[in-house]
């Protein structure tokens, strides 16, 4: 019996002192993960170091990919359709949001899954910020737009038209979902946008 109650409190000293050489140690938080760290810097790096026809940057795949169903949807008249089907889309994401802020009266929980945990966003949105009722951001398309046009893609297609057809709706739908209303600005001279909570 006492060797019993040895063992234990040796198995536990030795859990204390695990425990206080583990936390004294420094850790980047991606232990484990070393392999898709060094492919996600490798992608990176590509990106940004490609400077075929113009300087790509970090967001291109995600802009390109925003810009071909936009001009497919402008296209074909069916943009409002398309609004409307990523609108339903997001439905589950959006309802679970609602439910938090339901629950705990936090409306701004609404920005944060709009923008600020959201990778669809921050990663397109690379300037992304901002707290409380509000969230600011440079509309992302004009690089990859300037470019493409030159070679004769996305003809007619423009920031503005993105933001008033696609960008706008789109959010007012995810925050109606989430039962907040927001107020999403025009693009000012830098481009910028700003999205804030408003009274309902």
């Amino acid at each position: 019996m006492a060797q019993a109650a040895h063992a234990a409190q040796a198995q536990d000293q030795g859990r204390k002192k695990s425990n206080v050489v583990e936390n004294m140690k420094m850790k980047s938080g991606f232990e484990g993960h070393e392999t898709e760290l060094g492919q996600a810097f490798s992608i990176v790096l590509k990106q940004l170091g490609s400077h075929a026809g113009y300087a790509h940057e970090l967001n291109d795949p995600l802009v390109k990919a925003h810009l071909m169903a936009i001009q497919f949807a402008k296209v074909n008249g069916t943009i409002a359709d398309y609004v409307a089907y990523d609108v339903e889309m997001m439905a589950p994401i959006n309802a679970r949001m609602k439910n938090v802020i339901d629950k705990t009266g936090e409306r701004e929980v609404a920005l944060v899954g709009l923008f600020d945990r959201t990778a669809c966003h921050y990663a397109l949105a690379l300037d992304s910020g901002g707290t409380g009722n509000t969230r600011t951001w440079t509309s992302p398309f004009k690089t990859v737009l300037d470019a493409a046009q030159g070679i004769g893609q996305f003809a007619g297609l423009t920031e503005e038209y993105i933001h008033e057809n696609w960008t706008k709706p789109r959010l007012i739908g995810y925050a109606k979902a989430m039962g907040v209303t927001i107020r999403v600005s025009d693009l000012d001279e830098n481009r910028r946008i700003t999205c804030e909570l408003v009274e309902d």
